[in-house]
């Protein structure tokens, strides 16, 4: 599509703006679209290219960004803007067109499937870009999920703490409990638990530097006989174990294999068990548009990656699992600020992450996927849970 032509398009979306204001600069003429209310944006165009990208939705706009084709002054007051004015619309995609794309980006190969192979390969493509890389931002328990903060103003490192501590609580984990985790991250959730509570830690990943810094952390922490990190894909575990974590691991499941996930937790778990799920969510009626698109997210960020909606969810526990839901809360209103002060230290920590190798292209990736993702949880387009399970026997 020419420039000009898709000027007109996203102007003619953009004079549909509701919920905030967006100011266009080019050329030295600036227009106003929307109304006044809390939020407000400048974006600058700095080539007409710019157009093109929003044709192609969040890849296109989100591809522009990186590529410094359009700059603003408040990247997630902008997304913020989007959501709010696009709030409704989505939902008037049809189911059937909505699985009927899905297939059409199957065949074609745009969606990447987590097989035993594919799952290596999409997780190594974010998780493996640098330990130094996710240290510069997150804190001393290099948790890289939703914080639960206390109380107003505490710091990202009690937030994070606050949130174990309530998961060991819900587990009612001791000295005599066996936990399995899956999805081990840099291994802060199988330190705390085992060095606050005593109990028994196995935890798995298929991210081999997450695997090497978890282990040598696990060495440093003196807890070698508490923990043991494997390097192994969820459906090759084996065992029985008293208790199940997962913290916004679901989301790389990929769509196809939610049952087999849901399937292995109650296989692996006790007939007395506890299974804690932490997990991002889409809406239940934008689940199938969640699985038919690319997004940003998925393409450049998270491949493979789908969230879940809860009914998604609910369905495979009904279906493939003896587990029965006891508990759930809510806890979304945590994630806009943890994901700000993943950003603010980010951008505090750019100097160092350059002498890595860096480049300005990765900032402006990173700035336009943290931001996204904390003005989608602001509008509540995506959400975030914590979820108890309960196998037959517990009491």
């Amino acid at each position: 599509m020419k420039d000009a032509a898709a000027r007109a398009a996203v102007g003619a979306v953009l004079s549909r703006t509701r919920g905030g204001e967006i100011e266009i600069v080019e050329g030295g003429r600036s227009r106003v679209y929307g109304e006044p209310t809390d939020l407000h944006a400048t974006v600058r165009i700095n080539d007409p290219a710019a157009w093109r990208g929003p044709v192609h939705g969040s890849v296109g706009l989100g591809e522009g960004y990186v590529d410094g084709l359009w700059e603003t002054d408040d990247l997630v007051a902008l997304i913020q803007i989007g959501a709010r004015s696009l709030a409704g619309q989505h939902r008037g995609i049809s189911a059937a067109w909505s699985k009927a794309r899905s297939g059409l980006h199957r065949l074609r190969g745009l969606v990447p499937e987590n097989t035993r192979g594919g799952a290596r390969a999409n997780i190594s493509a974010h998780y493996d870009l640098g330990n130094d890389l996710f240290a510069s931002f997150l804190d001393p328990t290099m948790m890289y999920s939703c914080a639960y903060f206390p109380r107003e103003g505490a710091d990202l490192e009690e937030a994070q703490v606050a949130k174990l501590d309530r998961i060991c609580e819900r587990l009612q984990l001791g000295p005599d409990t066996h936990l399995l985790e899956i999805g081990t991250g840099w291994g802060g959730m199988a330190l705390h638990a085992a060095r606050t509570t005593g109990c028994r830690v196995t935890t798995t990943t298929i991210s081999r530097a997450q695997h090497e810094l978890a282990s040598a952390r696990v060495r440093e922490a003196g807890l070698a006989d508490r923990v043991t990190i494997l390097l192994e894909d969820y459906r090759d575990l084996e065992g029985t174990y008293d208790r199940l974590v997962s913290i916004e691991m679901i989301e790389a499941v990929g769509w196809q294999y939610f049952d087999d996930y849901f399937h292995a937790c109650d296989r692996l778990l006790a007939d007395d068990g506890l299974f804690l799920l932490q997990a991002i969510t889409v809406d239940d009626r934008l689940y199938e548009m969640e699985k038919a698109s690319r997004s940003f997210a998925n393409t450049h960020i998270f491949p493979g990656g789908c969230l879940p909606s809860l009914k998604r969810i609910a369905d495979s526990i009904a279906t493939v699992t003896e587990l029965r839901e006891i508990w759930l809360d809510d806890i979304t209103a945590h994630y806009p600020p943890t994901l700000a002060l993943w950003r603010e230290r980010f951008f505090a920590a750019w100097d160092k992450l350059k002498a890595h190798g860096y480049d300005e292209r990765f900032r402006r990736l990173w700035d336009f996927y943290l931001s996204s993702s904390e003005a989608g949880f602001r509008e509540r387009r995506i959400g975030d849970v914590q979820m108890l399970f309960a196998k037959p026997s517990f009491r």
